[in-house]
């Protein structure tokens, strides 16, 4: 059966919607070949126009294969298959012709909106989501309907179906065997697109960090949180270097940390976001949690790469003296120096050292000579030479804060203090809607550790010596007028800080409670409704009691409307009956307005009463929306109290 009007209007607003939020991350020559493909459908809709020739479909086809496969080089992988299925929606538009192609649109929609929780999973692409499935069942509606409809009323009859089908969604979201980890495996690449730290750095790397206002992870305390000065999230540490870049040493992983905590206590839960790594980015210094490994240079790693977000409960105790009985061999290898490099550095930390009347002067030598230096911070610092090191501290003078801690390093190795570069992030934003702290990508920093004889490793920001502010107060207030800044960051916009603030306590609570719906919290939500730890065969129970409540509620609903529309039918039997008794029958193929006009007609004494009640039971068994009260009960009494003569 060919399709209508109508179907194809739906069916093209189904691919709108389906398509409409990967163009974000389709790449431009895709994208506008989806844009096209569905205009071209539209265009042919409205002319009335032949749709193209197999060859045609064939030749677009293979030039949409080829676009992806010039773009990715593969066709396995989350990104090319999504753009390969968006390529074959529009096409599959361009060739449908009859009801079972439109059914196939359908799915492949459907499969499509699936895709876009492969790149977010906020409430925004939620509500996508839910709006393109709206579209879907308007559009099955359409297509297994013989009489057209208005868009308002197809749109008001899929949101009713769409509402009815929201309890047992309820339901199975509630009581389904919550499992630990994704039900099926996700393509190779499918994360190939989170950014923030790396196990390496750069000269850049962390100030292109400081341009994104994307949110690395949110904290909540158990009490009041740490001052601004002691918030350091530790990530990667940095030990080796070859003049340019650093990178993490050897790891040693261990069940119980290297020291004895001991000093103030910060109990948080932290909810990170997706970043593909191990590291989970706790304060200084954490007890071991469940399902974490603690590294020999005081990381606290997961077992398993966090690729989805994860919340962890840790406590930290930042003043707990760790290190004193380092092993020499990392002493040696944070004593480490390329040959040949940055030699103005080197000769600065031999004068330090040759100054100072103890080791654990030296750190203290550097930072003034860092503040009488001149040094500036900035999100723009110029290039540097072939000695990154010697360019940034006796040349340009600008820079970032991996410029200012891999210098301060480098002088501290020169100097005989083992050293090394911790990058992780610092600081964070306390919401205050929800009371939550909030870290963002524009907070990612790196510092220093020097280990001191009686004193082991030993925090050091080289970079609150030029830029105290940043430390207490956040990178917009160290850098007010950089126009590089993330705008949701930015000091000077204040009205769009308390949207923001809004939106992200928002997003939390979706986190939380409905992307975090783990087997932890549904355990304790069925505890707190009475079934204390309940196993699989409980859960089982409550899941199949639950649906049939809900199927029970929606069965009753739906026979309590059927038995009005059968007291509507008895009293048009009733009536029809006492028409046929008089010599009056109603024909087979007569519809109840044909059948009072032919009455009419032949008797028209007949004519008023026969055409009120013919009227009124049209619009009682066939009109849209509930049955008006007063129209049915004059209904029922006009039809018990005729007597045709």
């Amino acid at each position: 059966m060919s399709l209508r009007p109508e179907q194809i209007g739906w069916l093209l607003a189904l691919a709108t919607v389906t398509l409409a939020p990967h163009f974000g991350h389709l790449p431009p020559l895709i994208a506008a070949a989806a844009a096209l493909l569905v205009g071209w459908r539209a265009l042919i809709a409205a002319g009335g126009r032949r749709l193209p020739h197999r060859h045609v479909l064939a030749a677009l086809a293979v030039a949409i294969v080829a676009a992806v496969l010039a773009e990715y080089r593969h066709f396995f992988g989350k990104d090319p298959g999504v753009a390969l299925l968006a390529g074959l929606l529009g096409l599959k538009l361009l060739e449908t012709r009859e009801i079972r192609d439109g059914r196939s649109v359908v799915l492949l929609s459907l499969f499509l909106q699936l895709t876009q929780f492969l790149y977010e999973q906020d409430m925004a692409v939620a509500a996508l989501a839910l709006l393109g499935a709206h579209a879907a069942v308007a559009s099955l509606l359409a297509l297994q309907s013989r009489a057209p409809a208005s868009p308002r009323a197809r749109a008001l009859e899929a949101g009713r179906l769409l509402v009815q089908a929201a309890p047992l969604m309820l339901i199975l979201f509630l009581l389904f065997p919550r499992v630990q980890g994704p039900l099926w495996g996700l393509p190779a690449d499918a994360f190939s697109r989170i950014g923030g730290l790396s196990e390496s750095m750069t000269p850049g790397d962390l100030a292109r960090l400081g341009e994104s206002a994307e949110i690395a992870f949110r904290v909540d305390f158990q009490g009041d949180p740490p001052p601004a000065a002691e918030r350091y999230w530790r990530g990667p540490v940095l030990t080796r270097f070859d003049g340019r870049t650093w990178r993490a040493g050897v790891l040693q992983l261990a069940d119980r940390p290297p020291y004895s905590p001991q000093g103030t206590a910060y109990a948080y839960a932290i909810t990170l976001e997706p970043h593909n790594q191990l590291w989970l980015l706790a304060l200084d210094f954490p007890a071991v949690a469940a399902g974490t490994r603690i590294s020999n240079d005081f990381q606290l790693l997961a077992r398993e790469p966090v690729q989805a977000r994860r919340r962890v409960e840790i406590v930290s105790h930042p003043h707990t003296p760790v290190g004193l009985d380092e092993s020499d061999l990392v002493l040696r290898q944070a004593l480490d120096l390329p040959p040949r490099a940055n030699p103005r550095s080197v000769e600065l930390g031999r004068q330090l050292r040759a100054r100072a009347a103890t080791p654990a002067a030296i750190p203290d030598l550097a930072i003034r000579h860092f503040r009488d230096s001149g040094l500036r911070y900035t999100l723009d610092p110029p290039p540097l030479g072939r000695d990154d090191v010697d360019s940034f501290l006796f040349d340009t003078r600008q820079g970032f804060c991996e410029h200012f801690s891999a210098a301060f390093v480098v002088v501290m190795r020169a100097a005989g203090v083992p050293a090394r570069v911790v990058t992780g992030y610092q600081g964070g934003e306390i919401n205050p809607v929800d009371g939550t702290l909030v870290v963002r990508q524009s907070d990612a920093h790196a510092w220093a550790e020097v280990w001191l004889p009686g004193q082991g490793w030993v925090r050091i920001d080289p970079t609150a010596a030029a830029a105290p502010q940043r430390i207490e107060n956040g990178l917009a207030a160290a850098l007010p007028d950089s126009a590089r800044l993330p705008l949701l960051v930015r000091a000077d916009l204040a009205w769009l800080h308390g949207l923001r603030d809004r939106l992200d306590a928002l997003n939390n609570r979706w986190n939380q409670w409905v992307l975090g719906y783990n087997p932890a919290r549904q355990r304790d939500l069925l505890s707190g409704l009475g079934f204390g730890n309940p196993d699989w065969q409980t859960l089982a129970a409550l899941l199949a009691g639950g649906c049939a409540a809900v199927m029970g509620g929606l069965t009753l609903w739906a026979l309590r409307r059927r038995t009005s529309a059968d007291a509507i039918d008895r009293s048009w039997q009733r009536f029809c009956r006492q028409l046929a008794g008089a010599g009056l029958p109603r024909h087979s193929w007569e519809g109840p307005v044909d059948y009072a006009a032919r009455l009419a007609r032949e008797h028209p004494e007949l004519a008023d009463r026969v055409s009120a009640i013919a009227t009124d039971y049209a619009r009682l068994r066939y009109g849209s929306g509930p049955a008006d009260p007063e129209r049915l009960k004059r209904f029922h009494h006009a039809t018990k109290s005729f007597r045709p003569r």
